[in-house]
């Protein structure tokens, strides 16, 4: 068995493993490429974050879901590097909203420049998606022109919060199949498009890709609580210290207080405190590590995946379709 990709994705087919790897180097030096400009300065913000490497899941998909018709094709590649790109974009804009200091181990940009020239790199990188999917087709410029509208949305409604009449847990889900579903669900949608799929591969395959990526932001707010950090990539608790609602702690609060148990007392207590206080968050931690809301959380992103794997059913049978029924599995040992 052979391994291509992010998160562990097995593939048996050695054809498969071998294509797809093809196509990742093929848009990784695309990406090189993309990101060149003629100011010299700006070729070092664009390729900061590219620099700093990444899991290219959006281009994986891409490419399993272009194997659903004709992955050779000349807009396959060029595709991924629309998606990943478009990402990139995503993540200067996060970090100046988050204030973060650090991506994906190293100075963000907002901290190493300012905030002007991280947005300003952002949208030069949108720039760049824009000029290489207008050689993609009106349908493929579509395509990303919803998903982009509503990612977009998501970080708005994220950034609104949820009102108060709203549902925390419903909205924190709508703001996820924005800001993560979309982008990931048009990855799948366009990989099989560009490779002259039939329509209904397009859109299954897209309906797919929303509900796995959803999936596997609910399986990392699980790894933010329950694991050693190795897996998650990050510092354990790091939402938790940082307050940031996450689905474990939304299924806590909706469910009822056991006024008998004290864990469940002081969890709650401490879900209102400050928790960058280092033994205040590793209580918090350890708490709710043991409570029922984790297991909720867990069964709750479970379901997420077998809910894409069930969308699989009426694809061909093939290796690529193994590969990402694999991604579901890949969910559930994540949680473990």
């Amino acid at each position: 068995m052979t391994v291509v990709g992010p998160f562990g994705l097995s593939v048996q087919d050695r054809d498969l493993t071998r294509d797809v790897q093809i196509g990742l180097d093929a848009v990784e030096a695309a990406l090189s490429e993309a990101v060149k400009c003629d100011v010299p300065f700006i070729t070092v913000t664009a390729s900061h974050l590219l620099e700093a490497g990444g899991k290219r899941f959006r281009p994986l998909l891409l490419l399993l879901a272009a194997q659903f018709g004709d992955p050779g094709a000349p807009g396959v590649v060029p595709a991924a590097v629309v998606v990943e790109l478009t990402h990139l974009a995503t993540l200067y804009h996060d970090d100046v909203m988050d204030e973060a200091p650090v991506r994906r181990g190293t100075e963000s940009a907002n901290s190493r420049w300012d905030n002007s020239v991280a947005i300003l790199t952002g949208d030069f990188l949108f720039s760049r998606a824009s000029q290489v999917l207008a050689d993609l087709g009106p349908e493929a410029v579509r395509m990303q022109a919803e998903a982009f509208e509503r990612l977009v949305t998501g970080q708005i409604l994220e950034t609104r919060g949820p009102g108060p009449d709203g549902d925390p847990l419903l909205h924190y889900l709508d703001v996820l199949e924005g800001k993560t579903g979309s982008l990931i669900a048009v990855s799948c949608r366009i990989g099989a498009l560009v490779a002259g799929a039939e329509p209904w591969l397009v859109e299954t395959l897209g309906e797919f890709g929303e509900r796995i990526g959803i999936a596997f932001q609910l399986a990392d707010d699980v790894l933010d609580i329950a694991s050693d950090g190795d897996e998650s990539g990050k510092t354990p608790g790091t939402d938790l210290r940082e307050g940031v609602p996450t689905l474990p702690t939304l299924l806590l609060q909706q469910m009822p207080a056991d006024p008998s148990d004290p864990d469940d007392t002081r969890l709650r207590e401490l879900l209102t405190l400050d928790l960058s206080d280092d033994e205040l968050h590793a209580e918090a931690l350890r708490l709710l590590r043991a409570h029922p809301a984790l297991e909720r959380a867990r069964r709750e992103t479970l379901r997420h995946a077998e809910e894409a794997r069930a969308l699989l059913a009426p694809l061909p049978d093939c290796a690529a379709k193994a590969a990402l029924d694999g991604l579901c599995d890949a969910v559930a040992i994540r949680t473990m």
